[in-house]
């Protein structure tokens, strides 16, 4: 059975945030967008939803992990070489975010980090193709 996925994030400041990714190439569903969240389009199965915190806030008597001391997760996004690894990790950090952890290279698996500018942390990573199979 096949699903999609829709990720939903806290941010302080969401024209910043659409800025921030937009910097990294990601694009948004305008049919999903307001003043209160957006609709970021990470495939055709993936989404993530950037709600400010007040609308956020909407959708859980929890309070709001504080990203900036605390991971709630790591969002990871596979890449198709190591090249666009380093090209959006750089972008991020270019366009605000902040580099998370030592990049991993064990030859078949190659991956960096970041955090973007509310705090979340992200990893980017390839896999040798021929090591999966």
């Amino acid at each position: 059975m096949s699903h999609k996925i829709f990720v939903n994030l806290p941010v302080k400041d969401l024209a910043q945030s659409i800025e921030f990714f937009r910097q990294l190439g990601f694009e948004f569903n305008p049919q999903f967008t307001d003043e209160t969240a957006t609709c970021m389009i990470v495939s055709d199965e993936a989404f993530v939803m950037l709600l400010v915190e007040s609308r956020f806030k909407d959708f859980t008597s929890k309070d709001i992990c504080d990203s900036s001391s605390q991971t709630e997760a790591i969002f990871a996004l596979s890449a198709d070489t190591r090249e666009e690894v380093d090209e959006l990790v750089d972008k991020a950090v270019a366009a605000g975010g902040q580099l998370a952890n030592d990049p991993i290279d064990e030859g078949v698996m190659y991956g960096r980090s970041f955090d973007d500018i509310d705090g979340h942390s992200w990893e980017v990573f390839w896999m040798d193709p021929a090591a999966v199979q």
